[in-house]
């Protein structure tokens, strides 16, 4: 019998054989103790993110709120739906579009060169702690308006917030005191900047002149809407940049190609977030009833879509599980569909595209230590820890 628990060893250990059965036996997967329906196949999932008629995000999109209702499902831009998201979506977008990404990446490759010189020195790093958490914090102090004296701070209360316990389920009392932590340090972030007249220099500002349905956004409303933006920004990048350097050590000829030509990197960086994608899912509320593949989805089931599973489905994608930078997908689920896309998408393609072309610059040659390697447990990503890796030094 087919069971999916994304608490379970199996699923923790390798979800990609659980995920394969699911999309040939059981695309639509009743969960018991979630409550809720497991999409799989990448064509439902591209569908159905689209799908704001039938489905919501105002109940929360992820165990805490939908399954575990440890806390209270405030608004922010995935807690809400049309007409009001897209409106603040639309005017959060000028500071997430290409021309923004443009002008801070100079600043974020003075970040980079000092973390993978400081690597090289050294001859060894771990690729999560001293390199992508290091400049995934400095970031999203650039792009979202964080103070940049808090980036240490904002690595340390994210990693408290997403860290799971083998012997609890998913929302233990440290992760909720985490979270109730960020809550009042993004709401003093809130007060802080409202005393600020100018023209808006960030989304911190834009959000603070922003109304939604007619009112402003309280400080504790802030706060929700900035948890947002620092999660994606500093959790999942780190996991995206190490599964990066393995596969690549993996697959060394890819790797010294790369290395050669670095304008392939854009490219190759596509088939890195495609292949090993940090968010297991996200989820949404059943607002009417409608069947899919002959199961009856109803009003109040919790729905998943399984990002990662939908990444590697052989319907979409031509062996799937054989990672070649050569593919160039012309469309994957890792910064998800529709209105609740990620908005960071354009920030994470260049933070990654930086950090590779420096490191095959510096070190082409370097070594991972897969004995060293630790995955971290959480119900929502996966991804490594800690990845030592080692190299000469530059020019060697």
């Amino acid at each position: 019998m087919l069971d999916y628990d994304p608490n379970s060893e199996e699923v923790q250990r390798d979800p990609y054989p659980t995920y394969k059965r699911l999309r040939d036996e059981s695309p639509v997967h009743w969960v018991e103790s979630y409550r809720g329906w497991a999409l799989s196949r990448f064509a439902d999932q591209w569908e159905l993110t689209q799908d704001n008629e039938r489905l919501t995000t105002r109940d929360g999109t992820t165990p805490m709120y939908l399954v575990a209702n440890a806390i209270p499902a405030l608004p922010n831009l995935n807690h809400m739906d049309p007409p009001a998201q897209p409106v603040l979506r639309t005017a959060l977008a000028p500071f997430f579009l290409p021309r923004r990404v443009g002008r801070v990446e100079p600043r974020i490759r003075e970040v980079v060169r000092a973390c993978i010189d400081a690597f090289v020195e050294k001859g060894e790093a771990c690729v999560v702690r001293d390199v992508g958490q290091v400049v995934a914090s400095r970031l999203a102090c650039m792009a979202i308006g964080f103070p940049d004296a808090d980036s240490d701070y904002i690595v340390d209360v994210v990693k408290r917030f997403v860290s799971r316990d083998d012997a609890v389920g998913a929302m233990p009392p440290s992760a909720v005191a985490a979270f109730e932590e960020m809550q009042t340090y993004l709401a003093s972030v809130s007060r802080e900047r409202r005393t600020y007249r100018g023209e808006p220099e960030n989304p911190i500002d834009v959000l603070l002149r922003a109304r939604v349905e007619g009112e402003a956004l309280s400080d504790e409303i802030m706060g929700q809407h900035l948890i947002l933006l620092l999660v994606g920004a500093t959790e999942t990048f780190p996991k995206s940049f190490a599964s990066a350097v393995l596969r690549l050590w993996q697959h060394p000829d890819q790797r010294r190609a790369l290395a050669a030509a670095p304008r392939a990197i854009p490219t190759a960086l596509r088939e890195c977030l495609r292949y090993d994608m940090p968010t297991q899912f996200a989820m949404r509320r059943v607002k009417h009833d409608f069947e899919l593949h002959g199961r009856r989805l109803r009003r109040g089931d919790n729905l998943f879509f399984l990002w990662p599973a939908g990444n590697r489905d052989e319907r979409e994608f031509p062996e799937p599980d054989r990672f070649d930078v050569r593919r160039n997908p012309l469309r994957f689920l890792s910064f998800g569909n529709g209105i609740h896309r990620c908005l960071g998408a354009h920030f994470a393609q260049m933070e990654g595209k930086v950090l590779l072309e420096e490191l095959l610059a510096a070190a082409p040659e370097y070594e991972v230590d897969e004995g060293g390697a630790q995955l971290g447990r959480s119900e929502l990503f996966r991804g490594y820890a800690r990845l030592p890796i080692r190299a000469g030094r530059r020019g060697e």
